[in-house]
């Protein structure tokens, strides 16, 4: 039976009856191919679990890395918490450069001359930043490289041999 679409069109002209047979073949030709798409779908079923299968072996490699960065950061954290020096009672300004922001704290006079040495580093925890000493600081730059560690840098500087200022040595400990 000819369905209403059909009817109408022959009834207007727009095909005749040799080009609706042939569109019947067509039709009946895609439903025996039917196999081959099943054929294609179970590819396509099996492609897709091996995508999934890989999303999920990086999502868990991404969530593997996630949970080492923060027992790293967990160990850094307790790392500093040990080995902080309290410098309550500071009354020297010592200043220093974080996040291209110049910074200032207060420590002893004692904690401004090792700092300015070099043999105190400064770590920001929990929003303050804490004392701790150049080996620790160390550990924590091998643990967590993303982790803002500061410590001052001793440089020997040798003077030019022309320069007429040599023997007038300018202290890196100035306070104005």
């Amino acid at each position: 039976m000819v369905n209403s679409l059909q009817a109408q069109l022959l009834k207007a002209g727009l095909v005749d009856e040799k080009k609706l047979k042939q569109a019947q073949r067509a039709k009946k030709k895609a439903a025996k191919n039917e196999p081959d798409k099943v054929h294609d779908t179970a590819a396509a079923v099996e492609k897709a679990r091996a995508e999934k299968a890989e999303r999920d072996r990086q999502l868990n490699e991404q969530r593997k890395l996630e949970s080492a960065r923060k027992e790293s950061e967990a160990q850094v954290k307790q790392i500093i918490e040990q080995a902080k020096i309290d410098r309550s009672g500071g009354e020297t300004p010592y200043q220093f450069a974080s996040k291209n922001k110049i910074k200032k704290i207060h420590v002893t006079d004692e904690q401004f001359n090792q700092l300015s040495r070099g043999k105190l580093g400064i770590v920001r925890l929990s929003g303050k930043f804490e004392l701790i000493p150049v080996d620790v600081a160390q550990k924590v730059m091998e643990r967590a490289p993303h982790w803002p560690v500061i410590i001052a840098k001793v440089e020997d500087e040798t003077p030019a041999e022309d320069d007429p200022y040599a023997a007038f040595k300018v202290p890196d400990d100035l306070m104005w």
